[in-house]
């Protein structure tokens, strides 16, 4: 009886130690997600920096990772305040009828979520949609490939596409 007390204690534990902490959510639900982005165009416009759109949802854990990797790595936080405006759009999930009623933030990010989610529109000053990046080619293993970012990023800023 000792035997299996002490096994199952130790599984226990062992499931335990493997548990993750939870991801910050980073998504507002509450926003107009059509302001948030009319809003970061005037603020974008003003500083001269390009909009990164990550379009996605706190349902998402891929969203979840993406914003979390990028927030932890120096470098890549210092190129994206550097040069970007950096906005997570909330998209409501698939087959919903919340989904259904961002019909017009879909056109307006020129059906960005076909390319499933996160997805990352990136945004002239003026609003104007200059890129679509599927997150699946920036992916590694269960994260996010550092030089596939820092790739990305540098490619889409200002100075870059000047």
């Amino acid at each position: 009886m000792k035997k299996v007390l002490f096994t199952l204690v130790l599984a226990l534990a062992c499931l335990g130690m493997n548990a993750q902490t939870p991801l910050p959510k980073v998504y507002d639900e509450s926003i107009d997600p059509l302001k948030q982005i009319e809003q970061t165009v005037s603020r974008a416009s003003k500083n001269k920096k390009n909009i990164i759109v990550q379009l996605g949802g706190n349902w998402c854990i891929w969203c979840l990772r993406f914003a979390d990797f990028i927030t932890k790595d120096t470098e890549i936080k210092s190129i994206i305040d550097t040069n970007y405006e950096y906005i997570h759009v909330n998209i409501p999930r698939r087959g919903t009828p919340q989904y259904d009623a961002a019909a017009p933030l879909q056109k307006r990010l020129n059906n960005a979520g076909r390319f499933g989610y996160p997805v990352l529109v990136v945004l002239s000053p003026s609003g104007k949609v200059m890129h679509i990046q599927d997150s699946s080619f920036l992916e590694s293993g269960n994260s996010y490939d550092k030089a596939k970012v820092l790739r990305f990023l540098k490619n889409w800023t200002p100075e870059a596409i000047k």
